[in-house]
């Protein structure tokens, strides 16, 4: 199975969902984009390494992890996401140590946030991306503008989340319905639902 190289395009805070964010990664050669509803926590740690400017005081458990790392010679050389099972992404980190490769399991946020910290590349399958891939009309406009997905830092960093609402239930939707649905959500930048949308489509292909 062939990888396709992915970047981050940035962070985007649920409109559905309080204290939940989708992580939205770009393939490097295409236009798709795949959404990964993550957590508060990844998703600071992950907004943390991607502002270069901000240091935390004390290391945060992925730097901790960063530290440990380079302390015994180890390096995270690549994340592949290689695995999609109910809308559950997984992950493995390709790690070397003295010229011997391991491969390590771990959530795809976690794996993400420590990518970051080693920039080592993500990839991911061609499968997964045919799958749960999305493509986005890109306006004009905003084309050279850094707006379409913003990076919530001072949410991320000061805010106080309040506890999760339920998830919106699209299990009595049709597949005509939910297909709708997915394009709205698209439309309206709601990654986090356009992710909740599309696990529910694949669910039932």
């Amino acid at each position: 199975m062939s990888l396709v190289r992915l970047n981050i395009k940035g962070i985007s805070y649920s409109q559905t969902q309080n204290g939940a964010y989708a992580l939205i990664l770009n393939e490097v050669d295409g236009d798709r984009k795949l959404p990964i509803v993550i957590g508060a926590f990844e998703a600071q740690s992950i907004a943390i390494a991607l502002e270069k400017e901000i240091s935390p005081p004390r290391p945060l458990t992925h730097d901790l992890f960063k530290n440990f790392a380079d302390r015994f010679d180890i390096v995270v050389k690549q994340v592949i996401i290689h695995k999609l099972v109910d809308g559950v992404f997984y992950s493995s980190l390709i790690c070397e140590r003295d010229k011997i490769e391991e491969i390590i399991d771990a959530r795809t946020s976690d794996a993400i946030a420590l990518a970051l910290r080693f920039q080592a590349p993500i990839f991911t399958y061609k499968n997964i991306l045919d799958k749960a891939g999305i493509y986005l009309k890109v306006n004009p406009k905003k084309e050279d503008e850094d707006t379409e997905d913003s990076i919530l830092m001072d949410e991320l960093v000061t805010n106080e989340l309040e506890p999760n609402e339920p998830r919106e239930n699209f299990q009595g939707k049709t597949l005509e319905e939910l297909q709708k649905l997915l394009e709205e959500a698209v439309a309206n930048e709601d990654y986090e639902k356009a992710a909740h949308i599309r696990d529910e489509i694949s669910k039932r292909k």
